[in-house]
Order: C-alpha cells, then structure tokens, then sequence
C-alpha cells in the first residue's frame, strides 16, 4: 500500500527526470538561461510537484485536476526538450511519465464513477 506521494512510481519517475534535466541544461549555453534552461526546469519541477500536490487534496477529483495539470507540464517538457534538440535521450523518460499519468488518471476517473 503507498503511504504517500513518494510511493507512486510516476512521481518517482519524474522526480528523476526532474534531477537529470537539471544536470543537463547546466550545460546550455549562458544565453538560454532565461529562455529555453528556465522553460525546460519549470516544466520538470511542475511535473512531480503536481502529483504531489494532487496527492495531498482532499477529493478524487482535484487529485485527477493535478494530474492533468502534470500531464500538460509534461507535454510541455517533451516541447521544450524537441526544441532543444540536445536532450534526446530524456524523450523515453517523458513517454513513461506520460503513459503512467494517463492510466493514473483513468484508474481514479474509473473508481470516482464506480465507488
């Protein structure tokens, strides 16, 4: 039984991703500091801050709000990441998060209809 946000693989998961984003775009040049590094970073950090956050509401249904709010952070993340063009090796990362956010969200979309 998962005890708190920290045991859901997905937030697992893009906690990672989060740290290795970070360590890459240390890297980008000093010029994309404020653009395309900032971008990228907000997205990442956005992305298990949402599940945790949708963990710790109250209903069902603003835990699915959070969700689809990591979800849409994601979908900017893989964005950001095609526009960088140097971080090809994260888009596997993104598509676990992804697939694992959708059946997250249809699980509990499922339980909330049928209690």
């Amino acid at each position: 039984m998962i005890k708190n946000y920290k045991g859901l693989k997905v937030w697992q998961k893009a906690y990672q991703l989060c740290i290795k984003t970070y360590k890459i775009t240390k890297g980008f040049p000093k010029e994309e500091r404020y653009g395309l590094t900032s971008g990228i970073r907000r997205a990442a950090v956005s992305v298990p801050s949402n599940i945790a956050e949708g963990y710790g509401r109250k209903t069902t249904q603003e835990y699915i709000q959070a969700l689809y709010i990591a979800y849409g952070s994601n979908c900017e993340l893989e964005t950001q990441i095609l526009l960088s063009g140097d971080l090809k090796n994260l888009q596997r990362d993104i598509g676990d998060i992804e697939r694992m956010l959708k059946a997250l969200i249809k699980s509990l979309e499922n339980k909330h209809l049928n209690p």
